[in-house]
């Protein structure tokens, strides 16, 4: 074990110590980190599973809908660009939130909800990467048999954890092929979509968001877009592993816009096609919603090309499954490494250079809670995954708040100041808690996913309780991370402990 302490003295206003935690530098440029945020955000898969379901809400307006979810992730990755620019650690939303509120928001926020969402996700990505799997593969018995998939997907989780574990250079590898691929499958799918005959020629008017009927509706839209950008920030864990220092905030913008391209592009095309009618092949039929792009690809595409299509949405399952493995590996490594996690997840591997015990653990604890979740309930599963949204709309908006917060004394130094570390940033901040107010009250409704307890949707328990649950975990490890959450914001300053 080697221990690093900075000789600079901790200051409340100083930005962390840039101190090595071991991880190879210079592995990664600029095109492989926005490689590497758009892999985990799974977008084939996230556009396939999404789009019909904003469709039911607004019909024909759903790239309105797209195009105004965009805008809370775009002012928040302002709010990421600007924090990382300051403080490059791969700890990010824990160190950030740390930094500007001190220890006990930052374990809570800036790691226990990131981590719980990432895992929560984790399970999700290998369950139906597995299904598709089995499905391209012509093993349709066992792509609809539970015990199947989650032994199929506990595989794929072993997979992803093995290439996370060599190194990141092998994971951006991997992922140029299956990024590859999704990006190959729907720009395919829909410049054939646009051409088919009696393909409706795409409005303007459908990126009207004044057009949609109404307040409720238009959140509820807007907080299912949410959802299919989440994901890129995973980009900038990898920020010390970049060739450079300006290459996570160049990645966190291009990645956001080009997700935003490919899904109006998508959306566009499907209902220039298929229309947003209620029967047949139209969007607004619910019985299309789970895959808009399993229902489409074979009218569009024809059978054998819609196959490629299905697979594009297997890879991108796992891609995002990698990803997570990448960055929730490296945030524990940076907890770890300031004193929050025991020291064993600061340990990195003396050849590959990576967060070995991490990696390990966060593969282990998916497959164990896959297999958990698959035991009591598929309808558990599937609540568990909706209640992602409200996690994500909470440390999002917490983060934003902590770079107006951090930066309120730079604030008056220059109009870039003022727009792109304090007016963007609150906006996106006020944004997405609204965003997470308005789904939580929508979630407390036993009709609200496929579960209730008492009269309580089982949706907002699942969400709502793992923000709590945060807090007695939090008070039980206090007591033996003591340093860390007496010394507050200046914890993060230095770092502690690097493991060799």
């Amino acid at each position: 074990m080697a221990t690093h302490q900075n000789d600079t003295a901790a200051r409340p206003d100083a930005p962390p110590a840039t101190t090595s935690k071991g991880l190879r530098e210079g592995s990664v440029g600029l095109l492989a980190t926005v490689v590497l945020g758009l892999a985990s955000v799974a977008p084939a898969y996230s556009i396939a599973v999404t789009l019909g379901y904003v469709t039911l809400v607004v019909g024909h307006l759903a790239p309105a809908a797209l195009l105004v979810g965009f805008v809370p992730i775009l002012l928040t990755a302002f709010a990421f660009r600007e924090l990382n620019k300051e403080m490059p650690d791969c700890g990010t939303t824990f160190v950030w939130t740390t930094r500007a509120f001190g220890s006990w928001t930052g374990w809570l926020t800036g790691g226990w909800v990131v981590q719980i969402a990432t895992l929560i996700a984790m399970t999700a990505l290998a369950q139906v990467g597995a299904s598709y799997l089995l499905d391209v593969l012509g093993l349709h018995g066992p792509a609809g048999n539970d015990a199947a998939v989650a032994t199929t997907g506990v595989l794929l989780l072993a997979c992803v954890t093995a290439v996370a574990r060599r190194g990141l250079q092998m994971a951006a590898s991997v992922q140029y092929v299956l990024l590859g691929l999704q990006l190959v499958a729907l720009l395919g799918f829909g410049a054939v979509a646009f051409v088919k005959h009696g393909a409706a020629t795409p409005s303007v008017s459908w990126l009207n968001p004044f057009a949609i009927g109404g307040f409720g509706p238009f959140a509820e839209a807007v907080l299912l877009c949410l959802y299919i950008y989440w994901g890129w920030d995973a980009l900038i864990t990898v920020n010390e592993e970049t060739k450079n220092s300006r290459i996570p905030g160049q990645a966190v913008l291009i990645s956001t816009f080009v997700l935003l391209g490919t899904y109006l592009f998508t959306a566009f095309a499907a209902i220039s096609f298929a229309g947003t009618g209620s029967s047949g092949l139209g969007l607004g039929n619910p019985d299309n919603t789970g895959d808009i792009l399993a229902t489409l690809a074979p009218s569009v595409l024809g059978g054998a090309l819609a196959k490629v299509v299905q697979l594009a949405v297997c890879v991108s399952a796992v891609a995002a499954l990698l990803t997570c493995v990448v960055g929730s590996s490296r945030s524990t490594l940076s907890m770890s490494a300031h004193g929050a996690l025991p020291p064993a997840f600061a340990k990195i591997h003396p050849r590959h250079r990576t967060p070995a015990f991490g990696t390990i653990f966060l593969g282990t604890a998916a497959a164990a809670l896959l297999v958990l979740l698959t035991v009591v309930s598929g309808k558990f599963l599937g609540d568990a995954i909706l209640s992602i949204g409200l996690l994500i709309a909470y440390y999002y908006g917490v983060t934003a708040l902590a770079c107006v917060w951090h930066f309120r004394k730079q604030l008056r130094n220059s109009p870039r100041d003022l727009l792109l570390k304090g007016v963007l940033p609150l906006l996106g901040g006020l944004m997405m808690l609204a965003a997470f107010a308005r789904s939580a009250h929508d979630m407390l409704s036993p009709a609200y996913g496929s579960t209730s307890f008492h009269g309580v949707g089982g949706v907002f328990l699942l969400g709502i309780g793992s923000i709590v649950l945060g807090v007695p975990v939090m008070l039980a490890v206090r007591s033996r991370f003591r340093p860390f959450f007496r010394e507050g914001r200046s914890a993060v300053v230095e770092l502690t402990v690097t493991e060799d």
